[in-house]
């Protein structure tokens, strides 16, 4: 049986999980300690452990359900039914692709713990997975296929030990987490979902590593520009302006742009297309651009050089040139905007996972990232992401892999279930 103080304290916590002001480091960290010293929270780890095969098993199911950008409905109708399965109720596939599942609390207030359905690899990917020893191989394995069934993992502990909490988990599988998905299933949860209003804290499940959670939010712009330009026969009409050599001026007027020291921002000519032959000069070219940082100010200088880049760029090659049969345009789209931000690490949440990591002897590192925590956090909803396995590399890569040893997974899980049961208010 349960102390009066071990629930007395949980529920007092509850009440300011997701507020910054309302737990203190000592409160987390005496939080934590309760929770790893009852009873329940043995069983869930227990089961954790019991329940590694299935953990595994669940990777390698739903890896090879391919899962395109914006093609996610097959894996979300297979993921459905595992919510159903492990007793979820008001599961429900949204109006945005979104998979929903509500686990009750016996109080008020909504935290979500989500993973995302969507992978970065194009429709005919092979997805078989190869098991060498400890490790899964893939492309998608990880990221973020072991998010999902780290996931299931948490409501099976859960479900094992009997485990309440004050609030309610809404376990969610977005979708549009990569490239020009550009967080569409998140912002759906945030903006238009039924959910919206209610949540209180969010956690994401994503990437890999036994001693990092992602508390920035590491906003980016995207552009999709395209150079056009009249055209012609590269022998015969050579000497008028070609949208190519615009294209390629900005490229390496925009790569001269110095970024700030101590704050990550970053940008990169990522995607390039256009022309039609090799015996002619183009009359349309593009390309994609990706900008990034922690900071949505230098966020913002850098988008703005950006622009101008491309406006000089073909003016440069309008004066270089004979414009006699037109100018060279240039037609910059936005076609991805994710939120800079941070959970700063005086918020609960972080103070939660710090504790978590603390009694198990890790001293925890707060790292930065663009996952779908970003959007949140731009709301001021304490949001971080953490881990769903214990290592992992070359995502978003053919090569991808994750590492599947049991003793570390099982820590790791350990770890992200104490903390999702500090911000809840475990019972």
């Amino acid at each position: 049986m349960r102390s009066m103080h071990f629930v007395a304290g949980c529920a007092l916590l509850a009440a300011g999980t997701a507020g910054s002001a309302e737990v203190t480091a000592a409160q987390a960290n005496a939080a934590i300690k309760r929770i790893n010293g009852s009873a329940a929270f043995g069983q869930a780890v227990a089961a954790l452990d019991s329940g590694h095969d299935q953990w595994v098993a669940n990777i390698i199911k739903l890896t090879e359900i391919p899962a395109p950008p914006f093609k996610e409905t097959v894996r979300a109708k297979a993921y459905k039914e595992m919510f159903h399965a492990r007793g979820l109720t008001n599961v429900e596939i949204d109006e945005e692709g979104n998979v929903l599942g509500l686990r009750k609390g016996t109080g008020g207030g909504l935290v979500v713990v989500s993973a995302h359905m969507d992978t970065v690899f194009p429709e005919g990917t092979k997805v078989t997975v190869r098991r060498e020893g400890d490790k899964l191989h893939a492309p998608g394995v990880g990221d973020d296929s072991t998010g999902l069934a780290t996931q299931l993992a948490f409501m099976d502990a859960m479900n094992s030990a009997g485990i309440r909490t004050r609030q309610d988990i809404l376990f969610v599988g977005t979708v549009g987490e990569e490239g020009l998905g550009d967080l569409r299933g998140v912002r759906h949860l945030f903006m238009k979902g039924k959910y919206k209003d209610r949540i209180t804290a969010f956690f994401s499940i994503d990437g890999g590593g036994m001693d990092e959670i992602t508390t920035g939010g590491a906003g980016s712009k995207r552009y999709r520009v395209t150079f056009k330009g009249p055209g012609g026969h590269s022998y015969g009409a050579f000497g008028i302006v070609n949208p190519m050599a615009a294209m390629s001026q900005a490229v390496v007027d925009f790569y001269k742009t110095t970024v700030p020291q101590g704050i990550r921002t970053t940008y990169s000519a990522s995607v390039v297309g256009g022309g039609t032959s090799v015996n002619a000069i183009p009359n349309q070219v593009w390309m994609e651009f990706d900008m990034r940082s922690v900071s949505a100010e230098e966020l913002a200088k850098v988008e703005k050089r950006f622009l101008e880049v491309l406006g000089q760029a073909a003016d440069v090659e309008n004066r270089a040139r004979s414009t006699k049969e037109g100018l060279v345009t240039v037609e910059p789209k936005l076609i991805g905007d994710r939120p800079a931000g941070r959970t700063p690490p005086t918020a609960g949440i972080v103070r939660f996972a710090t504790a978590a990591y603390a009694a198990e002897g890790v001293k925890v590192r707060y790292g930065s990232g663009s996952t779908d925590s970003n959007l949140p956090i731009s709301l001021g909803v304490p949001a971080i992401t953490i881990t769903r396995a214990a290592s992992g590399g070359r995502g978003h890569s053919l090569e991808e892999w994750v590492g599947v040893e049991r003793a570390p997974n099982v820590r790791i899980k350990k770890i992200g279930l104490a903390t999702i049961l500090a911000v809840a208010g475990m019972q």
